[in-house]
């Protein structure tokens, strides 16, 4: 079993480069390492669902969750025309308020890491998923449709992080926890995806794209960057559904909740989860969300580390779970 015990493993990190978590209590290392290191993507998804329906994030709504971090570079209010986008989204920010709050009452705090949610990253984001740059530059807060694709980024990355790590904790605590989390960012995911569906034919103006290809483009750079030899990712439309094992017989090309064909879910490891949001294929070179890198014991060890297959407490850096 890939966790540490209370007796805390050899290659367990104990080194200056680490961040200290303000503890309750004495628990085992392993699920403190891999608890914090998800509350920085539950800060991502707070701050840029605050920023789009508010204009403002946790400083302004719950600056105590903040630990004194950085505020997020270049959030902005998004164009909502449409009441009910504005309303889901306000409800999936007030909904990772909660899970920042659950998971400092577990393990504490530390201060929230500097993120990047300008609309100059999110235009090079697309530019990398689509392969060549869009003109004009794509913007996340133009209007319902951009802050839902970009919004498709993030849950699901989150989702299968949780459903990765759930069966590496030893504490009934924890796994009470990240059940619970699984449950509502598997909600969000679907919610965001049952929306594009909806809109699936319809163009991203100006652009030569509709949102299915977009999301198609947006899941095959999550992939990419995840682990290139992954397949965990697919887009609203699934085009060869019917030629898929086990999917024979199938008379939608639908894919509102993404699994794999057996219809259960996919997992992704922290290691995964780190080369996605940094952008760069890497777990030790920050960019994308995360200019500095994300805050956290596994962030910081991967950053530091030498060798690219680094182990931390025995939690491998490549999900069983292709």
């Amino acid at each position: 079993v890939l966790v540490c015990r209370p007796k805390i493993r050899k290659d367990c990190p104990r080194s200056p480069w680490i961040i200290p978590v303000n503890r309750p209590t004495n628990r085992p290392m392993v699920y403190e390492l891999l608890v914090v290191h998800d509350r920085s993507k539950e800060y991502l998804e707070a701050e840029f669902f605050l920023y789009g329906a508010f204009g403002h994030g946790l400083d302004v709504l719950a600056p105590e969750l903040t630990g004194g971090g950085s505020p997020p570079i270049g959030g902005e209010r998004a164009n909502f025309q449409d009441w009910f986008v504005r309303d889901v989204i306000i409800q999936l920010a007030y909904q990772q308020i909660g899970h920042i709050r659950a998971i400092r009452k577990l393990v504490g705090g530390f201060a929230r890491p500097l993120m990047d949610l300008s609309a100059t990253h999110f235009a090079d984001l697309m530019d990398s998923a689509i392969g060549v740059p869009l003109q004009p530059s794509f913007n996340p807060y133009f209007d319902d449709t951009n802050f839902l694709l970009a919004s498709y980024f993030l849950p699901y990355i989150s989702f299968t992080n949780y459903v990765g790590t759930n069966p590496l904790l030893n504490s009934t605590s924890s796994r009470k926890l990240f059940s619970g989390l699984l449950g509502v960012e598997a909600g969000q995911d679907t919610i965001i995806r049952t929306i594009l569906y909806q809109r699936a034919l319809q163009p991203l103006f100006p652009y030569d794209y509709n949102v299915a290809e977009i999301t198609y483009l947006l899941s095959r750079l999550r992939d990419r960057l995840g682990n290139s030899k992954s397949k965990k990712d697919d887009g609203v439309i699934v085009p060869s559904r019917d030629q898929i094992p086990g999917n024979a017989g199938m008379t939608t090309l639908g894919n509102i909740i993404n699994a794999d064909n057996d219809f259960t879910s996919f997992s992704r490891t922290p290691w995964e989860i780190l080369r996605i949001v940094y952008e760069t294929g890497s777990a030790s070179r920050p960019g994308g969300f995360f200019p500095i890198g994300a805050n956290g014991n596994i962030a910081h060890f991967y950053m530091h580390a030498t060798d690219s297959n680094a182990t931390i407490c025995g939690i491998q850096p490549m999900s069983r779970t292709r």
